[in-house]
């Protein structure tokens, strides 16, 4: 790999982009591979790198009907926590938050992750048995939790106003560990590296269809590009995954929403932490560029656009004006829309299915950004040895069928 000086990257920097060298190869379809994978987005860029580096299986082609990141991936607030309730989700999200810990030295690429603390807040005496029993159960998984009285949480967050309005700050659950990482990075890092280890990227390439054999099992995709065959295919289109199983025989047990974000004018470093808040429906963080990050609740209808009502973002404003009153005269620059696919018990799948030799990842709600390594990681193996990981094992789609749910819907900390 090429290295360069400080002085000659600030003189590329002003080449108007002449003579750089792309990340990743432009690759053209073959005929056949060992696996496929059906989505562009951190979770399949991520699984194709994992297959090739654990697992032996370089002949893997991503196909992505759109551009790299420009699905989920590049439409989210960039959250990283692993503080949910369950022995399974602990464990699932955990993994991931080990994985982010050392990916920017695993890739060689810089993914900005920042663990700057996640800050969860109660307003309201359920709420504080809610997230005093996540501290607890946290715990008890080894995962770092711990309970903050409100004084120490605007200690943590100075700009956070805790009494004298609408629905005062009775405490919050901070995790240290948790933070954000720069979206586009994460995909731009793990296509270039799975690509470096000979893993086909195919942009623009929607799948059609997916064919099976006399014996059932998947044995081809059909795109705009053309059928391409494979004995093993992985699928991880996030919202429109229901979608693509569809085209395979398998209903998934998924709807799909509308997830809105906003950004604000960038600041001066005035956050110090990531603050979420499900009672009002707002959470927040600043970027490294200086712009403060707002996410939102999900939209009360299914839908497969990239935007959401107006009025969804307004609510959030509010909420956020109210308890940072600091902030209420930053001018927003602009918001964009994600398309959530959520399941029953807001946990996700990542398991086969029942077609032999396709596997689904899936059902994340809005915590997928934040499992991308350990989705990817889990996928991968899922794939290559057929079976679950032990990890991913509890999140199957027969669990809806046989009711052995992992109701998370309490730690998704937004509204849905």
């Amino acid at each position: 790999m090429q290295r360069f000086s400080g002085l000659s990257l600030i003189r590329r920097g002003l080449t108007g982009q002449r003579g750089w060298q792309p990340q990743w190869r432009q690759a053209e379809p073959k005929a056949a591979y060992d696996a496929i994978i059906v989505g562009g987005g951190g979770h399949g860029l991520g699984a194709a790198f994992y297959l090739a580096k654990e697992h032996g299986l370089t002949r893997v082609a991503v196909l992505e009907k759109g551009w790299i990141g420009g699905g989920n991936t590049g439409r989210n607030t960039t959250i990283i926590r692993s503080n949910y309730l369950f022995d399974e989700s602990a464990a699932l999200y955990d993994h991931s938050v080990q994985l982010w810990e050392s990916l920017s030295q695993v890739l060689n690429y810089n993914v900005m992750f920042s663990q700057r603390g996640v800050m969860m807040l109660a307003h309201t005496v359920h709420d504080v048995q809610v997230s005093q029993r996540h501290v607890h159960a946290n715990r008890a998984n080894g995962v770092d939790n711990e309970w903050l009285t409100p004084e120490e949480a605007r200690a943590r967050c100075p700009l956070l106003k805790i009494d004298d309005i609408r629905y005062p700050v009775l405490g919050a659950a901070f995790q240290r560990r948790g933070g954000t990482a720069r979206h586009d990075a994460v995909a731009w890092g793990f296509a270039r590296a799975a690509d470096a280890l000979g893993v086909d990227i195919i942009e623009n390439c929607e799948v059609l269809g997916i064919e099976r054999d006399a014996g059932g099992a998947a044995c081809a995709v059909n795109t705009t590009r053309g059928v391409i065959r494979a004995p093993k295919i992985g699928v991880s289109a996030a919202g429109h995954s229901s979608v693509i199983m569809r085209m395979a025989g398998v209903d998934l047990p998924i709807e799909s929403y509308p997830l809105q974000a906003l950004v604000s004018e960038p600041v001066k470093s005035i956050f110090p932490c990531v603050v979420m808040s499900n009672t009002i429906h707002a959470y927040i963080s600043q970027s490294d560029k200086g712009e403060m990050v707002i996410g939102a609740g999900t939209d009360a209808y299914t839908s497969y656009t990239q935007r959401g009502g107006l009025h969804i973002s307004r609510h959030a404003l509010e909420a956020i004006c109210e308890l940072f009153p600091t902030l209420r005269r930053l001018r927003m620059l602009r918001c964009w829309g994600g398309i959530v696919d959520v399941t029953p018990d807001r946990s996700p799948i990542i398991a086969k299915t029942p077609v032999p030799g396709l596997y689904v990842n899936c059902g994340w709600g809005t915590g997928g950004f934040k499992a991308t390594p350990g989705a990817a990681h889990l996928l991968a193996w899922t794939i290559a040895h057929d079976a679950p990981h032990p990890i991913n094992a509890p999140f199957t789609i027969e669990r809806f069928r046989d009711g052995n749910l992992i109701d998370e819907a309490a730690a998704a900390a937004v509204a849905h």
